[in-house]
């Protein structure tokens, strides 16, 4: 039975989900999340009621959350490509990157975005500083740890690094990535040449008019 993701390609979490899929090759139905598509909104509603996507759908099992079903296609639609290592000790390493890139550049990333969205008396200054600050605070920790490394974890593609293509994508258009921190601006240019990641920003090209702050002229 066909795997079918239910996905916008402008988003970071869905491109997330999208890297692993491409890494492996794996089949999928892709169900566009979008105004012009309300039928499948109303599939999607229905079988995720908190409406965050993406999902995917594996005949009768629903699989929320971009990681989860990361790894559900390491567990059951395995590729030449495994996400998360199978010995539990080494996989630890892969989950706290995959976690520092959801928490810490995602998470004040996108809260920039979203108040950037509410209207103009109903800002939160204080909260956009704030995520601001976390995202340097991140950017400078991740320079050290990026020190001498090709990717996030371990000495290949994984998990972590599916996560921190499309979410240092956003967070550089969001709040720049300072000159100093050139160990990951590196890993930056890396995970844009990476072809399965390379693959999900040629998709959502031309949505780039959504985003709220807007899109520079350059990736």
């Amino acid at each position: 039975m066909t795997l079918k993701l239910y996905a916008h390609p402008f988003s970071s979490y869905c491109q997330k989900a999208l890297i692993a899929l491409y890494e492996n090759g794996t089949p999928f139905e892709w169900k566009m999340l979008s105004p012009e598509h309300p039928d499948i909104y109303a599939e999607f509603a229905d079988l995720w009621p908190l409406k965050r996507f993406p999902i995917l759908v594996d005949g009768k099992r629903t699989v929320p959350e971009a990681s989860c079903i990361i790894e559900y296609l390491d567990l059951f639609h395995p590729g030449p490509v495994r996400m998360v290592p199978e010995d539990a000790k080494t996989a630890l390493e892969v989950r706290a990157m995959d976690r520092f890139f959801d928490n810490y550049i995602s998470t004040p990333q996108q809260r920039i975005v979203f108040d950037a969205l509410r209207p103009e008396g109903q800002r939160d200054p204080r909260g956009n500083d704030e995520a601001r600050e976390m995202l340097d605070t991140a950017y400078a920790w991740l320079d050290r740890h990026m020190a001498g490394r090709e990717w996030a974890a371990l000495d290949r593609f994984t998990l972590a690094d599916c996560g921190a293509a499309p979410f240092l994508f956003y967070a550089d258009w969001t709040h720049r990535i300072d000159a100093r921190f050139a160990n990951v601006h590196a890993y930056r240019q890396r995970l844009l040449a990476r072809p399965s990641f390379a693959r999900a920003v040629d998709e959502a090209r031309p949505y780039r008019s959504f985003f709220p702050l807007g899109a520079p002229d350059r990736d």
